[in-house]
């Protein structure tokens, strides 16, 4: 963390702070914010003389209301804002709070600022627990964290996997849109699969195969684990490769250690019963003593027309041990009513959880603040709320503005949100994502998150161009953000869906200055208890692009446009069907 805070350091020397524009609130403001922070605190349960506190904040988008937000989601005693935890969920009633004191009205369930999200809590006991490979009997000697990691999704005390074999089916990736199969032919029942991360254009971005350098979702591995369940394996072991996987193995460690959430699954719902990650270094020497060369079948893995390949004489044996239990984590939305057409929605989102306290680092700060992931976002979307709550001018559609749990644990709460709206999705004319933003200062131009998917980004490019920006893509498409954030769950569903912050280049001090950070904060501080809010953070640009997504929502809220995503995008059938069907009724 402390060549990110250096980085930040510097961003916050050279760049002079933006001026906001717009005056702060006068001492009877103050008293009456402070009035109605009593009163807000009273509604929702909470003790106003105990933590968490609320300060007046200004009706405009300012760095002193980032700051100050940020600074309070990150703080140690909301613990990481684990969701379901008891540190973590006060975080939600903050943010509800927030939402009153400026003016916002409950859109959540019953008339509350809240929609409960069922989650299923299930924690390794790791003493007790064993996972390893054997070839021809002999134990490879696995390690829990230095080795692999490894887990289950089934709520039983006791998950076994005894001598399952091994079978390496490349991507494992089913997709007949792009013709291509790696389970054909192949039976996989009762076994255990082997599988590399991403998706074969990433290997090869000239190849023509899938989206080239993009990484598409069947290069998540949330959906190598689905589709090795709906192919019958018992195991499903994904190999960690930095590159594009886009994060570190101390990422996959630190995710995937210490209780897991999911959603309360449907009756008769299947999963793989044993999941995990290995090495690198460890698939390759476990390749090598089955008489294989992995880098060459990793190779190979891209190619049309790759055979599934048998670990001949490996097998994987485990014995999980676990305890399990269902608590309720909440989605927190507040909405602004229209005034013309207010059962159309645009919806805003950021995620409020991050990863809790995990006693898995042998630092002292065992805290995973979450500072840029997700404070940042949370705060920005509350600007934004609070710009919407405070102006003059009634929207003439409703806006929604729903702060969701879980993402961490795989977008859970806007995974239940996309199955159970708050507003009806073919009322939903479209929504703006915000998730981990960094502190670059102002920035020449805004990068858009899957670049090319849908019209918002026309509206995004018009009002950028009027403040002498424009449009960039993501300048990491292998990494997948686009299926990695909330955005995508309502994307899978139809709604058209625009993920954009920051920009890729400093106004004053180029690319690489803007890339030097974004490496720092992914080497030293992503997924890790340094990601800490500093006070010497350059939050101009964050203004700045709260202020752009303002006046683009302001477009579409006022308006009777109906942006869709751009043809031949994978979601634009999704949501033609959606309309049509919503046009008969």
């Amino acid at each position: 963390m402390q060549r990110l805070n250096l980085l930040l350091g510097a961003a916050a020397a050279g760049f002079a702070l933006a001026a906001c524009g717009e005056p702060a609130p006068d001492a009877e403001d103050a008293a009456d914010a402070a009035q109605e922070t009593a009163a807000v605190d009273e509604s929702v349960g909470m003790d106003g003389a105990d933590w968490p506190v609320h300060e007046p904040t200004d009706a405009a988008i300012t760095e002193a209301d980032f700051a100050y937000r940020i600074a309070t989601l990150a703080d140690d005693r909301f613990g990481g804002r684990g969701p379901g935890t008891e540190k973590g969920e006060p975080a939600a009633d903050w943010i509800a709070e927030e939402m009153a004191m400026m003016g916002l009205e409950p859109a959540g369930e019953n008339g509350t600022w809240f929609q409960d999200v069922p989650l299923l809590q299930i924690t390794l006991d790791e003493e007790a627990s064993r996972y390893d490979i054997a070839v021809d009997g002999e134990p490879m000697g696995l390690e829990l964290g230095a080795d692999a990691v490894y887990w289950s999704q089934n709520a039983e005390e006791t998950v076994t996997l005894e001598d399952s074999e091994l079978v390496f089916v490349g991507y494992g990736i089913v997709a007949p849109e792009y013709g291509w199969n790696d389970y054909e032919g192949l039976d996989v029942e009762g076994k255990t699969v082997v599988i590399l991360v991403n998706d074969p254009g990433f290997a090869d971005p000239e190849s023509g195969l899938f989206t080239g350098q993009s990484m598409t979702y069947y290069g998540r591995w949330t959906y190598k684990y689905e589709e090795a369940a709906r192919q019958g394996a018992e195991g499903a072991i994904i190999v960690h490769q930095t590159e594009p996987a886009s994060y570190p193995w101390e990422v996959v460690f630190s995710s995937w250690t210490g209780p897991q959430s999911s959603l309360v699954p449907p009756e008769g719902y299947d999963f793989v019963d044993v999941q995990g990650w290995i090495q690198l270094e460890v698939a390759q020497d476990l390749f090598e003593a089955v008489g294989l060369d992995f880098d060459a079948l990793a190779i190979a893995a891209a190619s049309p027309g790759f055979e599934p390949v048998a670990l001949e004489g490996a097998t994987l044996s485990a014995e999980l041990h676990q305890s399990f239990e269902t608590n309720i984590s909440r989605n927190v939305a507040g909405r602004v009513a229209g005034d013309v057409r207010p059962d159309e929605h645009v919806l805003f989102m950021a995620h409020w959880d991050h990863i809790g306290e995990r006693l898995n680092f042998a630092g002292e700060d065992q805290i995973y603040n979450g500072a840029v992931d997700n404070a940042t976002g949370t705060s920005a979307m509350l600007e934004i709320a609070q710009r919407y709550a405070t102006a003059g001018d009634t929207p003439d559609r409703s806006v929604i503005f729903v702060a969701v749990t879980a993402e961490e644990q795989g977008l859970l709460g806007s995974a239940y949100y996309a199955e159970n709206p708050l507003v009806p999705l073919d009322k939903t004319v479209g929504g703006f994502n915000f998730d981990g933003m960094l502190p670059v200062g102002p920035t020449e131009d805004v990068v858009v998150i899957g670049f090319g998917a849908s019209e918002l980004e026309d509206l995004l490019a018009e009002e950028a161009s009027e403040v002498g920006r424009y449009l960039s893509p993501d300048p990491n498409p292998e990494a997948g953000y686009f299926y990695r954030s909330d955005h995508v769950s309502l994307a899978r569903k139809g709604v058209p869906m625009l993920y954009a912050d920051g920009g890729s280049i400093s106004r004053t001090q180029g690319r690489e200055f803007v890339a030097q950070i974004e490496a720092a904060y992914r080497t030293d501080a992503y997924h890790k208890p340094s990601d800490e809010w500093d006070p010497s953070w350059d939050l101009s640009g964050f203004v700045e692009d709260a202020r752009l997504m303002y006046e683009v929502s302001r477009r579409v809220a006022d308006s009777d446009l109906w942006p869709n995503w751009y043809e031949g995008n994978e979601f634009r059938g999704l949501r033609d069907e959606m309309m049509d069907a919503d046009t008969q009724d």
